[in-house]
């Protein structure tokens, strides 16, 4: 991991409760940490002219969506984002999907979901309960984009919106 991405990632706050949906009152505990995490990480992106992810949820937090883009070559490609909380959350991560792109790369599951496993779903197997969905989007989304995006730009698979 680079001195950047390590940089970064120590200014997201870490999250302390290790709960899921089902949980009631945990879950609004653990659902407030991933408000503060994310949000810590909008602004430090911001600051850093790096901004790149714009997130909401629906009023329970289980079902997620936004907006991503990458820029390549001075050129925005936007992007819609959508991933649900899974039942085993935090022990499991979230299938982050980005619909529009579904079936045009091999490191992409049905739905639009990113191939996350190799590289990803490890590491937060040794961070649970401690990474949130701020910590998904740094270590998961972010590097996928930055591999797949310029790949598929180059083929001519996806073309900035006008």
């Amino acid at each position: 991991m680079d001195e950047a991405t390590k940089s970064s990632l120590k200014a997201i706050p870490l999250c302390k409760t290790k709960a899921s949906p089902r949980d009631g009152d945990l879950w609004i505990e653990r659902l407030k940490e991933e408000y503060e995490s994310i949000i810590a990480a909008v602004q430090n992106n911001k600051t850093s002219d790096r901004d790149w992810f714009k997130l909401e949820s629906n009023e329970r937090g289980t079902k997620w969506f936004g907006k991503c883009w990458y820029f390549h070559n001075m050129v925005k490609y936007e992007f819609d984002v959508e991933f649900d909380i899974p039942i085993t959350y935090p022990v499991t991560a979230p299938e982050i999907a980005l619909p529009e792109l579904d079936g045009k790369t091999a490191k992409m599951y049905r739905g639009g979901k990113i191939c996350l496993s190799e590289h990803f779903k490890p590491l937060w197997a040794r961070n649970t309960p401690k990474f949130g969905i701020a910590h998904a989007f740094a270590l998961g989304l972010g590097p996928w984009m930055a591999v797949e995006i310029p790949d598929l730009i180059e083929k001519g698979l996806i073309h900035p919106k006008s």
